[in-house]
């Protein structure tokens, strides 16, 4: 899309928002920016190949921060107008600039004409052949029909099949106090197969997911075979696994969707509005030898495609990669404006937001463990008895603490150094910043799943 395209858009330009900065700045304080959002949800849902539900969802609106010190105040508006902007600016103002709690009553106002021009540079990690908000959904069922029947084809076990396909195209504009502006168009698509199978008089499940910035001519055939491929591949593992005796034994872990642990159990403690609150085990930590040498934690807005990719975080920090371990040494948080500012470091490009209703907040994009020198084979070979992991779900993190429950979705006893049973029904239990310091070995195989 071009710049202009998005003034186009929010039906708005460049004078409107100089002006509800300056309305919001006013009074005072310290900083201001403008988020505007323009969101197109869609929802599919299929049941043993019928269509089960469908949906469809448009979000629009300006969210207007004003910073005064360690106070925030944030109004937003479903509205771009000049006069709704500003009614905005002197609501979050309102709330910034004075102390103690202040409830400001909703107001409409009537709207105002606009024109548009154009400022900022953009780069993409995310090109779309077809974005999705201009795609027909129905051309999508023949697809998603044929996952279904390509699971049921591949297994006659198979009893019931469940697929979703979930889509978004998000318009982004911002524009601060200091005159910055960005622009940014995100595509993001989910698809997810559950299937359900029946042998003997037990049922079993397993599931497939693919997810990815991507546009809406990634819905393809090879796609749809591959998802039935991995819905059915490790089932008869499902059906032959057993509950181990339980007990304290080493965890390995495999490449890919095991490191939810990583991400959940350890990245957290990670971000910096916990370490500014000391909520983290990790405040006041950073210089510190935190696990062993050779390991490194990575934090990357920087992956073509990936879901945490960001061609601008949700405050127009441009997308970085950001070593939280280097080398065992805890060197930095994840930070946004307010915890780079309040550390005196740089923003690291983390500035989340849920929508443009919320204030953003430092959080995690796609977050991995750099490679190892260990081969994974020889990591399981050193193993006298323990459990290797496949894929883990329902977890549970205690931030503060570390601590950490994971059920395990798919994995194999290690024993006298080789896989042998697949296992089932296990939880792993343990402390995130005390595993971190506990690893042994780290393999060359990274896999961003």
């Amino acid at each position: 899309m071009r710049e202009e395209d998005f003034f186009r858009i929010f039906k708005t330009d460049i004078h409107a928002m100089e002006h509800a900065v300056a309305t919001a700045m006013s009074g005072g304080g310290d900083w201001c920016d403008l988020y505007f959002e323009y969101s197109v949800y869609n929802d599919l849902m299929l049941r043993d190949g019928e269509v089960n539900s469908g949906g469809y969802h448009e979000d629009f609106g300006v969210g207007i921060r004003v910073l005064d010190g360690e106070k925030t105040g944030y109004a937003y508006s479903e509205s771009t107008g000049k006069a709704e902007m500003e009614a905005a600016a002197k609501a979050a103002a309102a709330i910034a600039l004075r102390s103690g709690r202040h409830d400001v009553p909703p107001f409409r106002v009537p709207g105002a004409d606009t024109s548009c021009t154009s400022h900022a540079p953009h780069r993409d990690l995310y090109p779309v052949g077809r974005t999705w908000d201009m795609t027909d959904h129905s051309g999508f069922l023949p697809i998603l029909q044929k996952i279904d029947a390509s699971v049921r084809q591949k297994d006659s076990r198979v009893v019931k099949v469940m697929i979703r396909l979930s889509d978004c195209q998000s318009h982004i504009m911002m524009f601060n106090s200091t005159g910055e502006l960005a622009f940014d168009s995100r595509p993001l698509c989910s698809l997810t197969v559950t299937a359900i199978f029946s042998q003997g008089g037990r049922t079993e499940n397993s599931t497939a997911s693919w997810s990815m910035r991507c546009g809406a001519e990634m819905i393809s055939d090879e796609l749809a075979e591959q998802l039935a491929a991995e819905v059915t591949d490790s089932i008869d593992a499902r059906f032959d696994a057993r509950r181990p005796k339980g007990g304290e034994m080493p965890v390995v872990m495999a490449a890919g969707a095991s490191g939810i642990l990583l991400h959940e159990a350890m990245g957290h403690a990670f971000e910096a509005d916990f370490n500014r609150k000391g909520q983290s085990v990790f405040s006041g930590r950073i210089g510190e030898k935190i696990c062993s040498s050779g390991i490194s934690i990575v934090d990357d807005g920087t992956i073509a495609g990936n879901r945490g990719a960001c061609n601008y975080d949700d405050e127009g920090i441009a997308g970085q990669k950001t070593y939280m371990v280097r080398d065992g040494v805890l060197s930095s948080y994840l930070h946004d404006r307010i915890s780079a500012a309040s550390y005196g470091v740089s923003p690291t490009g983390n500035g989340r937001r849920e929508s443009f209703r919320f204030n953003p907040i430092p959080r995690m994009r796609a977050t991995y463990m750099e490679n190892g020198d260990a081969h994974p084979e020889d990591i399981i070979a050193s193993v006298r008895k323990g459990i290797y992991v496949d894929e883990f779900s329902n977890g549970q993190v205690k931030i503060g603490e570390g601590d950490f429950t994971f059920y395990v979705k798919s994995g194999f006893m290690i024993e006298n150094g080789r896989l042998t049973a697949p296992v089932k029904d296990i939880n792993v239990i343990g402390n995130g910043p005390e595993a971190l310091g506990r690893i042994t070995a780290v393999g060359n195989d990274l896999k961003i799943d």
